[in-house]
């Protein structure tokens, strides 16, 4: 019956918005388009709506167009419309952010054009999942505006690896934190392993977001965006990372072994097995090196042979050294 009653709450929404969602997600996101199918509903339109919403508030931050003020301000606004959600209010703010863009970013722009429509499909999720996904939009754009508010001139600059971690708490750990919730939902069976996923959540965010800061470097300090404190403590960065990446394999593993839907198990085990070759390829290229398709094809494949075979967690126990 909880299945039941889980699967109907995706019947809420028009039978066009799932081919929406998926055109908003692929124009923003690279990994996430790859992952999120792989989840059966309603989780897949909740954490896409949530990836939509997290999406903005990232947007909104790493904006290249707009001064520190209106960065803050338009948070401010994003906030103020996720406590109290209104039409008009949505597409008050969409019609500004359209008028004038924070980037360039063709898809971004896209999905900061259509947050009327993210915002009515969240109002048509199940209350508990409106409430949880709510929550650590929020939190997250709170942490966002707070390590803004240390900006000095028009560059972020972290002082050191605490400060590092700290941020990629507020924007990635936030994301575990809250995806976790939302897998344990009407769930019972994962009830044993609750408390483990829990404590391993923060940290599996922790590790994508410090191989994306690895691989992004370049690029981000020369959009004045200086994650990495300094030059001399990478080798710790990347130490940090393959040791979150460890413990990220545990999560996967737990939730293989407590007989997780396959495709959750696949929704988490496959970011993580593209982190892994990402970090080796940027430890030997350095930063702005990339995986190849053909290599994500190949990981994809590896991953989908786990799956048929029922040796995921023998595949991610190697990835724990």
């Amino acid at each position: 019956m909880i299945r039941e009653s889980r699967q109907a709450e995706a019947s809420t929404a028009t039978p066009r918005t799932p081919v929406k969602l998926h055109d908003l997600l692929t124009r923003t996101s690279r990994t996430f388009a790859l992952n999120i199918p792989l989840l059966d509903e309603p989780t897949r339109r909740e954490i896409t709506t949530a990836y939509l919403l997290f999406r903005i508030a990232d947007t909104l931050e790493d904006s290249t167009e707009w001064p520190l003020e209106r960065k803050l301000a338009e948070l401010g606004r994003f906030a103020e419309l996720l406590r109290r959600p209104g039409e008009r209010q949505a597409e008050s703010l969409a019609a500004d952010w359209v008028a004038a863009p924070p980037c360039r970013h063709a898809g971004y722009r896209e999905l900061l054009a259509e947050l009327p429509f993210v915002m009515q499909v969240t109002a048509t999720l199940a209350p508990p999942s409106q409430e949880l996904i709510r929550a650590h939009t929020l939190r997250t754009v709170a942490g966002m505006g707070s390590f803004l508010a240390r900006q000095r001139g028009t560059e972020l600059r972290l002082r050191d690896v605490q400060e590092l971690q700290d941020y990629c708490y507020a924007v990635a750990g936030i994301v575990g934190e809250m995806l976790t919730e939302l897998f344990l939902r009407d769930r019972p069976e994962l009830e044993p392993v609750a408390p483990t996923l829990r404590r391993l959540a923060p940290t599996f965010g922790e590790a994508l977001q410090l191989v994306n800061i690895l691989k992004d470097a370049a690029g981000d300090s020369h959009e004045g965006r200086h994650f990495l404190p300094a030059a001399e403590v990478t080798g710790q960065v990347f130490a940090l990372a393959r040791g979150d990446l460890a413990q990220a394999a545990r999560y996967v593993t737990c939730l293989a072994r407590a007989a997780a839907p396959r495709g959750m198990v696949a929704f988490t085990a496959l970011p993580l097995l593209l982190a892994h070759a990402t970090i080796e390829q940027v430890a030997a290229h350095g930063a702005g090196s990339k995986i190849t398709r053909a290599e994500v094809g190949q990981i994809v494949g590896r991953l989908h042979d786990a799956l048929e075979r029922g040796t995921v967690p023998e595949l991610f126990d190697r990835l724990q050294g």
